[in-house]
């Protein structure tokens, strides 16, 4: 049976950023750049290969770059074109009006409450979440290969991501069922269980295809970890209800909302410029004799 396609996608990013203080004091964290992208211009891009066609972005205060760069430059680039440089570079960043919907997150009160603020925009479909602070990099894009995938099983299918064991406690882990290739059967969701008690060492980075009734859960759910309305908690209650599955992504990852994976997204991805990627090279051996 044809699945109901994925239109839309959802980008939580009201978050404060305070882990890149004092640089996301003025500056949104999203709208930090890897080399000369900034994060949500990665996720966006991902997004676009999908196939999605609505972005929704659930803001907070002191967010309104993000709208800026998703909008017509019009001084830069009527400077740009006098001068007859190349507009293309551009073109990423602009979109057809109505392609974009922003709406408020009035207060950080968890990703399970981001996600339910876009809920009028969603509407009764399937929909994708992308955290923005995760970077995925694989051709063809996380999103695509998640979306061939729910194309295959339906229901809800979320990214899997297999850390070293030592690692299990840092993150929401997946209990795993049968598995068929890059598919694994959902049992289950523990939330950074203690070392040695993880039922697998597949976590779940920051990509999403869910069905609308999470929504409906997300509704009432009550505070969770950390006080914060949780998603892990309202997905949960989805696993038995309908099928639940994680697509094991086989590329790269970079957690960019810490100081040390921005660091090395930035150099990974650095060396792969052409007109750059030697030169780091160059200093790299140099630096690191």
């Amino acid at each position: 049976m044809a699945q109901a396609k994925v239109r839309t996608a959802v980008f939580p990013v009201g978050g404060l950023g305070t882990r890149f203080l004092p640089a996301t004091k003025a500056v949104p964290k999203e709208m930090l750049p890897v080399v000369d992208r900034p994060l949500i211009q990665y996720a966006v891009d991902e997004a676009i290969e999908a196939g999605i066609e609505r972005l929704v972005f659930v803001t907070g205060r002191g967010k309104s770059a993000i709208e800026d760069h998703f909008d017509i430059a019009y001084e830069l680039e009527q400077t740009m074109g006098s001068r007859g440089k190349d507009l293309s570079v551009l073109a990423p960043t602009r979109f057809t009006p109505g392609d974009i919907t922003y709406v408020r997150q009035q207060e950080p009160i968890g990703l399970g409450h981001a996600v339910w603020c876009a809920r009028h925009v969603v509407g009764n479909e399937p929909f994708a979440i992308f955290l923005p602070d995760e970077l995925m990099v694989a051709t063809p894009g996380c999103m695509a290969q998640m979306v061939a995938a729910y194309e295959k099983v339906g229901g809800n299918v979320v990214c899997g991501y297999e850390v070293p064991e030592d690692q299990t406690d840092k993150y929401g882990i997946v209990e795993p069922g049968s598995i068929d290739g890059e598919l694994v059967e959902v049992k289950g969701l523990v939330e950074k269980p203690k070392l040695g008690t993880a039922p697998s060492n597949l976590m779940i980075p920051g990509r999403y295809i869910l069905q609308p009734e999470v929504m409906r859960i997300l509704e009432t759910q009550g505070p969770g970890a950390g006080n914060e309305i949780q998603l892990t908690d309202a997905m949960a209650q989805l696993i038995g209800q309908q099928p639940f599955h994680a697509f094991k992504f086989g590329g790269e990852r970079y957690d960019c909302g810490d100081k040390a994976g921005f660091a090395q997204a930035n150099f990974a991805l650095s060396l792969e410029r052409e007109e750059i990627g030697e030169k780091l090279r160059e200093f790299a051996r140099a630096r690191l004799r």
